[in-house]
């Protein structure tokens, strides 16, 4: 996706896309089966890796000192603010999405609130729909612990990318629950283009 290219698969999360496009296709608070129990489950395992996600020391201080210094306005902390952004990135990496993406869908959703719940329910810095514990058979995970909140977030939103052939609009918009509209889109756009912009993305719709 970046520089105008596509975002290469990630191999682990081909395994499970068959299941999960199924898993899409129902209603938000359909349970799955054992078997897509055990498929997902082994998924959101593999996402939780503690390889460190960048490939140079210097490329790390660049990045990390840039994007504290555009963090700063949400986030005060310089210490908390350095290492968000390392999980941040980290978790955006392994998701093979480019992190200024998601921190521009951070931005949007919650302002960088862990705290934060939407009036439908949904939790943490990514809003990330509880039933999303119970699809994957990890009931007991906290929403409002970053990690946590940024690994699962960035599964999904990695999944809609690839189902939606790596169009931006319409991913984003299946990640807020809001296809056909281009409303919530243009707003994680706008956030990209005035806070968070590195290298291009490719916008234009297909």
């Amino acid at each position: 996706m970046q520089n105008g290219t596509r975002l290469p698969a990630a191999g682990l999360f081909c395994a499970c896309l068959a299941v999960l496009m199924t898993l899409a296709a129902r209603p938000a608070l359909a349970q799955a089966d054992d078997e897509e129990r055990q498929a997902l489950r082994q998924f959101l395992e593999h996402t939780i890796s503690q390889a460190d996600s960048f490939d140079d020391r210097f490329d790390a201080e660049v990045w990390l000192v840039d994007m504290s210094n555009r963090l700063a306005r949400y986030v005060k902390d310089e210490t908390y603010r350095l290492n968000l952004l390392r999980q941040i990135h980290q978790a955006a990496s392994r998701s093979d999405l480019p992190p200024e993406l998601v921190l521009s869908v951070i931005e949007v959703e919650s302002h960088f609130d862990r705290f934060a719940v939407s009036r439908v329910g949904a939790q943490g810095m990514m809003q990330v729909m509880p039933f999303w514990k119970d699809e994957l058979g990890r009931p007991d995970d906290n929403l409002t612990h970053t990690p946590t909140n940024l690994n699962y977030g960035c599964r999904i939103l990695q999944f809609y990318l690839q189902r939606e052939d790596y169009d931006l609009h319409r991913a984003l918009a299946a990640y807020n629950g809001s296809s056909g509209s281009r409303r919530y889109s243009n707003k994680v756009y706008r956030a990209w283009r005035n806070h968070w912009r590195t290298s291009p993305l490719d916008w234009s719709a297909r």
